[in-house]
């Protein structure tokens, strides 16, 4: 997502706050977020879950609901989201 000069703090206030509440919920592997060295106000998540079912139920926390519907309001242009879905290979 990216904020502007006058909403990027509070952004990334808001996503260490919601990186740190996600990764106590179940089927949660990793969950970070990260500032774009070329774009300072773009902010960028990385998560990982033990499967998509786990992630269906995080989206369906309202801590999530709620983390989404604020930073919304605070970004330049509205959020997006990709899925990847990936599997461990042996070398």
């Amino acid at each position: 997502m990216t904020g502007t000069e006058a909403t990027i703090d509070e952004l990334a206030r808001l996503s260490v706050e919601h990186c740190r509440r996600s990764r106590l919920e179940p089927g949660c592997l990793a969950h970070s977020a990260s500032r774009d060295v070329e774009n300072p106000l773009r902010i960028i998540f990385t998560e990982r879950w033990v499967d998509m079912a786990a992630v269906r139920t995080h989206f369906a926390v309202k801590a999530s609901g709620d983390f989404v519907r604020t930073v919304i309001s605070l970004a330049e242009q509205p959020p997006t989201l990709e899925l990847f879905e990936a599997a461990a290979t042996a070398a």
